[in-house]
């Protein structure tokens, strides 16, 4: 690992923070950035950094203080914000306690930030009190982790480090931990490091820069000692294509969710789904046809601070019968069974081990491995299953080196795996009020558009995974672009012609290889047209057939196949028109192809209610705009309806106001709220029809 110090960029980091909170804190800020920066170091959060210095308290006394990582924020962007100071003196006296308990470890941390309003600071802040040293960087190094996973680890890094590094025998994170390491440097205070078994590395100094070369040293003498014992490069010779991996994981990540999904005794919401993150590489494909995968992948993980994410051991699907899917499914469910039963028993033994207010988690894996794919990470939304998958990928990185070397891999103990995942600090990472639609994946159709616009941002603001489609084009990159940057994590764009099947399979497959499945599909893409009956053109009428019509039977066809495949129910929403029910002179083309629209959706209702899928429709007035985003459909008539009545666009937008009896003027988002009273299942309602006009008497569904 490079040594990427800067002294030009330590100076920046000076200069931007340092006036207002102090040198030291920025530079504890920019060593933090640059080891939150190495994924060998850390991961999602993971790490702590922390530097003791004197502030000012509101006599105008110096006050001796630490400033310790918060917990649940990332090292690689921290600013001060993400820091909690911490009255140093009295923390320290803390250590001639015998013990804390975790909620007595919390409350005395609340007790000594300086401001009560802070962040938490991280459960590790006591460690960083009781180890004098000035600046201190706790991370997680993958090699480091792989060397202490085996017998005998102390002896281990005596041999790697030699006397330069006290070795820590495990121990929960917390206060016994923190007096454990306070002891041990009390020791060896002359050490440049301290590694803790099975959970990372303390270094530290008079100066970040200390610390942190620490860290890099420390870290390039594990690299070495990995490189001296894998030499040869592949468990195979078998050389992974990824285009066929990748297809047999499209075709089974619907199944395979379907068969995650938890039930719930909600008759509205009967399932709670999974997003599914892939990971395809060549080193966990090699990595799974080692004879002994199963059991190495079985065994503990790394560090007890991962399975909060990962659970403590994936489910290995020994043998997938790819290409028979009634067989792989019996294979799936038949291991879903096993695993439960085994979680059931884990959980059963250690119970007694549990602090009150702990909950008891599900007993669904949140790793799947599947040789001839790799392995398929779960999570409540995309951002978890991603650090579901990065964890993976760290894990069988160093499993496949215990495979490689012939070393004998041994993990922590069972009772601290249970210890560490039903940790109250940790429960809170994953226990947080979660977005009604957090779990599911949308795809809209027509997506760019003005009403696509609106409802697109609504399932967003709601939580929802959201693929927007729309022809192929600048418009299409830029409002994903634009839409990505606001919500992180939730946002996939592909072109969709919705009046060519082939497209909408491939569309459906890229979302399917994005998050495993689809749960929502807004049916919104159409075209419209003005021309009187009698100066038709044939040619013209076709085109709006294709796209209203001939769009809607193939998206609803391609989601019957799906959600048949996933058998966790759906829902299906049309944006219809009120032209179904009062068509305009001039507008027989649009006002015909979209009843027919609306029909195959009521169709729809009836024959997809046995899987447990809604199919419901919402019936707009016009709507001009959303935003700077123009209606297309507007565009194309009004400005034969300007003419006709002899207005202007603003006159126009008013005539339409003034026409309904509420004299609202009908937006893009009063539709996606329409959208979204269906997508969240307030009532048990499939086949209806919701208008979105004000209040036009011609146009009520009858």
């Amino acid at each position: 690992m490079e040594n990427s110090w800067k002294k030009s960029e330590a100076e920046r980091i000076k200069n931007e923070f340092g006036i207002s909170y102090g040198n030291d804190l920025s530079q504890c800020i920019y060593v933090s950035r640059l080891i939150g920066r190495e994924s060998d170091l850390v991961l999602h959060g993971g790490g702590n950094t922390s530097v003791k210095t004197l502030t000012l308290n509101i006599f105008g006394e110096q006050c001796s203080t630490i400033f310790v990582k918060a917990s649940g924020f990332d090292l690689a962007n921290i600013s001060p914000d993400g820091f909690s100071a911490i009255e140093l003196t009295r923390a320290k006296r803390l250590r001639s306690l015998p013990d804390l308990t975790q909620d007595e470890m919390n409350k005395q941390l609340r007790i000594l930030l300086l401001d009560p309003n802070a962040p938490m600071p991280s459960v590790e802040a006591f460690l960083h009190a009781f180890i004098p040293a000035k600046f201190i960087v706790h991370t997680h190094p993958v090699t480091i982790l792989g060397l202490t996973n085996q017998p005998e680890a102390s002896r281990v890094v005596n041999q790697v480090f030699g006397n330069d590094v006290v070795p820590v025998p495990y121990i929960r994170a917390g206060f016994g931990l923190a007096k454990q390491t306070g002891n041990a440097f009390d020791q060896k205070p002359k050490a440049s490091g301290m590694i803790l078994l099975q959970h990372g590395l303390v270094t530290w100094g008079e100066s970040a820069q200390e610390a942190y070369e620490s860290t890099i040293n420390l870290v390039n003498k594990a690299e070495q000692y990995w490189r001296d014992r894998t030499q040869t490069a592949q468990i195979s010779g078998f050389k992974p294509s990824f285009k066929d991996e990748e297809k047999r994981y499209i075709e089974i990540a619907p199944l395979l969710r379907g068969l995650l999904a938890e039930k719930t005794d909600d008759p509205d919401h009967p399932f709670k789904r999974f997003i599914l993150v892939p990971l395809i590489t060549a080193g966990v494909i090699d990595f799974l046809n080692h004879p002994n995968a199963q059991n190495l992948a079985a065994s503990a993980p790394l560090t007890p601070d991962h399975l909060v994410r990962t659970k403590s051991t994936p489910l290995f699907i020994a043998d997938p019968a790819y290409g028979d899917a009634a067989k792989f499914k019996e294979q799936v469910r038949a291991a879903l069974k096993d695993y439960e039963q085994q979680y059931n028993s884990y959980y059963e033994r250690h119970s007694n081990r549990l602090a009150p207010g702990a909950v008891r988690f599900d007993a669904i894996p949140r790793v799947i491995l599947l040789p001839g794919i790799g392995a398929v990470c779960a999570g409540v939304n995309e951002r978890a299953a991603i650090i579901a998958r990065d964890i993976t990928e760290q894990s069988l990185t160093v499993k496949r080196w215990f495979a490689l070397s012939d070393l004998q891999y041994q993990g922590i103990e069972e009772e601290h795996l249970f210890d560490m995942e039903y940790l109250l600090m940790q429960q809170a990472k994953v226990s947080a009020k979660r977005s009604p639609l957090e779990r599911q994946v949308a795809v809209v159709t027509g997506a760019v558009g003005a009403i696509g616009m609106g409802i697109t941002e609504a399932l967003l603001q709601n939580g929802c995974h959201v693929a927007v489609t729309d022809l192929a084009g600048e418009n299409l990159d830029k409002t994903a672009a634009g839409l990505d940057s606001r919500y992180p994590n939730q946002v996939f764009s592909t072109s969709m012609d919705v009046s060519d099947p082939q497209s909408i399979e491939d569309g459906f497959k890229k979302v399917i290889g994005k998050w495993g499945g689809i749960d929502l599909i807004i049916i919104n893409a159409g075209i419209a047209m003005v021309s009187s009956l009698l100066e038709m053109d044939l040619d013209a009428f076709r085109r709006l057939e294709k796209v209203n019509v001939e769009g809607t039977l193939l998206l609803l066809k391609e989601a019957a196949r799906l959600f048949q495949l996933q058998a966790t129910g759906g829902d299906v929403i049309l944006i219809s028109t009120k032209n179904v029910f009062a068509p305009g002179a001039k507008f027989g083309a649009y006002s015909a192809t979209k009843a027919a629209s609306h029909q195959l959706a009521r169709i729809a209702s009836l024959e997809l209610a046995e899987l447990g899928v809604r199919v419901n429709m919402v019936a707009p007035d016009a709507v001009f705009s959303h935003g700077q985003t123009k209606s297309g459909l507007w565009a194309e008539v009004g400005p034969d309806r300007m003419k006709a009545r002899g207005l202007d666009e603003t006159g126009l937008e008013e005539y339409y106001r003034n026409r309904n009896l509420l004299k609202s003027k009908i937006t893009a988002e009063h539709v996606a709220r329409a959208v979204l009273f269906f997508a969240t299942r307030q009532t048990p309602t499939t086949g209806a029809t919701l208008p979105v006009d004000g209040g036009l008497p011609e146009a009520t569904p009858r």
